[in-house]
């Protein structure tokens, strides 16, 4: 891997085995745990975590279950957000910390706000990059998107159609990859079928390449070892933990980051603060890819965060 990212270690915990990478091990006592979405890596924090160990955290940068050398169980309920959840209290726990401040991405940030309802007392702190918490509301969540963005939508069609673009994805895992991992993506009318599918079919991709060509080497090489149905079945679960979560109090009283791309096709949630009162919001002009699109500046609004936070 490329930017002295660490070599990992395996942890076993909660049933599995996580590939994990750690920086700062000198700072041990002052953890920060990262939290990658799909289709990702470990690697995406490539940027941040040089810097956060410099800044005296004890980095801790897992892949999580279904993703590059961490275990990869067959049953699709293995990857709810009691198991995804339970993977990082386990972490916790092999570490010896009672609590840490929780960095998530995308579906890493679905997990962190999941994990912060389950395990509160787990979770001292929160930065969420792009995916806001989600209100749980009067209808499962794929129902609901069935009924408002119909049966192409990837979510909706992951869990109706089962395998159909697993198959697609590892079929064309570096042209989905290097059509995928763009910045700068021109605006387009919506084509029919699954925008994801087209995507890895593309032969042109839009835009400009997010990262170099090693780099992206890295997202490419585990996606071939590993295939991509480990990572989809954690959309296959939204419904079932939107069950989960029903007797959970719904408010996240951490002190929280929130920090969205202007860019993001991912909605902004108009009633954050109602659900999340404790939060501080920053835009970034970027796209989905934040913490690698925008390296430095994410990494300085993690920074100037977490420093306020102490100081307060």
């Amino acid at each position: 891997m490329t930017l002295d990212f660490p070599e990992p270690t395996r942890v076993s915990v909660n049933g599995v085995e996580l590939e994990v990478f750690e920086a700062g091990r000198q700072n041990a006592g002052n953890p920060i745990v990262l939290c990658h979405g799909w289709p990702e890596h470990a690697f995406s924090w490539r940027h941040q975590v040089p810097a956060l160990a410099a800044a005296g955290y004890h980095v801790i940068v897992p892949n999580q279950r279904g993703y590059g050398n961490s275990s990869r169980p067959v049953d699709v309920t293995d990857y709810d957000i009691a198991h995804l959840s339970g993977d990082l209290v386990a972490l916790l726990d092999h570490y010896g910390y009672e609590n840490a401040p929780f960095v998530g991405h995308d579906w890493g940030a679905f997990v962190v706000w999941g994990l912060t309802l389950l395990h509160p007392q787990r979770v001292n702190g929160v930065v969420a990059l792009s995916v806001p918490y989600q209100e749980r509301g009067e209808v499962p969540w794929i129902e609901f998107m069935e009924a408002v963005l119909g049966v192409d939508f990837y979510f909706v069609h992951f869990n109706r159609q089962p395998g159909v673009a697993d198959a697609v994805f590892e079929e064309n895992t570096f042209r989905f990859l290097r059509n995928l991992y763009r910045k700068n993506v021109p605006p387009a009318a919506p084509q029919p079928g699954n925008a994801l599918i087209n995507l890895a079919r593309a032969e042109s991709p839009l835009g400009e390449p997010l990262m170099n060509d090693s780099e992206l080497a890295v997202f490419v090489s585990a996606f071939e070892s590993t295939g991509f149905t480990g990572g989809i079945n954690w959309y296959r679960n939204l419904d079932r933990n939107w069950r989960l979560l029903a007797d959970v109090d719904p408010i996240i009283r951490q002190p929280t980051l929130m920090i969205y791309g202007d860019r993001d096709p991912v909605a902004r949630a108009e009633r954050l603060p109602a659900f999340v009162p404790n939060v501080d919001v920053v835009s970034l002009d970027c796209g989905h890819w934040i913490q690698q699109e925008k390296p430095q500046e994410t990494t300085e609004a993690i920074l100037t965060w977490l420093a306020q936070r102490a100081a307060a």
